[in-house]
C-alpha cells in the first residue's frame, strides 16, 4: 500500500488530485496538506510514497518545501510531483533544479496525473518510519 501526500491550499485541487488517484490507484492512502508548514508536520507523523506539491502556497512557498524535503536523509528519496498554475520554463527549471520528480501544469488531465504519480510510485523506495521521541 502506498501513501501519497497531497499539498495544496485548495480544497478543491486536494480533491480532484484525489479523485484522480483514487482510481488508479485503488490500494493508495492519501494525506493531506493545506500549507508548507502542515506539509511538514505531515511528513515528521506520516511515511509517504510520493508528494504532489503545489508551489504558490500563503505561508511557505512549495519549493522552500521540497528544499526542505530534499536536504533531510529521511525524506530526500520521496518522489515529488509539482503540481502549479506556473507553467513558464523558469518555474519549471527551478522546481527541477531544487529535485523535483516531475512537473505538472494546471489544469490537469487526470490521465496524466495518474500516469505521473504511477511512475513515481512505482521507483519510489520504501519510506522511513517517523522518529521517536526519547523520553530522559
Amino acid at each position: 500500500m502506498h501513501t501519497i501526500l497531497i499539498v495544496d491550499d485548495s480544497p478543491t485541487i486536494r480533491r480532484m488530485v484525489r479523485a484522480s488517484l483514487d482510481r488508479a490507484v485503488p490500494d493508495a492512502t492519501y494525506a493531506e496538506a493545506a500549507s508548507g508548514l502542515e506539509a511538514i508536520e505531515t511528513l515528521a507523523v506520516t511515511p509517504v510514497h510520493a508528494m504532489v506539491l503545489d508551489l504558490n502556497m500563503p505561508d511557505m512557498h512549495g519549493l522552500d518545501v521540497l528544499r526542505f524535503v530534499r536536504s533531510h536523509d529521511r525524506y530526500k528519496a520521496v518522489p515529488v510531483l509539482v503540481l502549479t498554475t506556473r507553467g513558464d520554463a523558469a518555474s519549471r527549471e527551478g522546481a527541477l533544479q531544487a529535485g523535483a520528480s516531475a512537473y505538472m501544469t494546471k489544469p490537469f488531465l487526470p490521465e496524466a496525473i495518474v500516469a505521473a504519480v504511477s511512475e513515481l510510485l512505482a521507483a519510489a523506495p520504501a519510506p522511513s518510519a517517523p522518529a521517536r521521541s526519547r523520553e530522559a
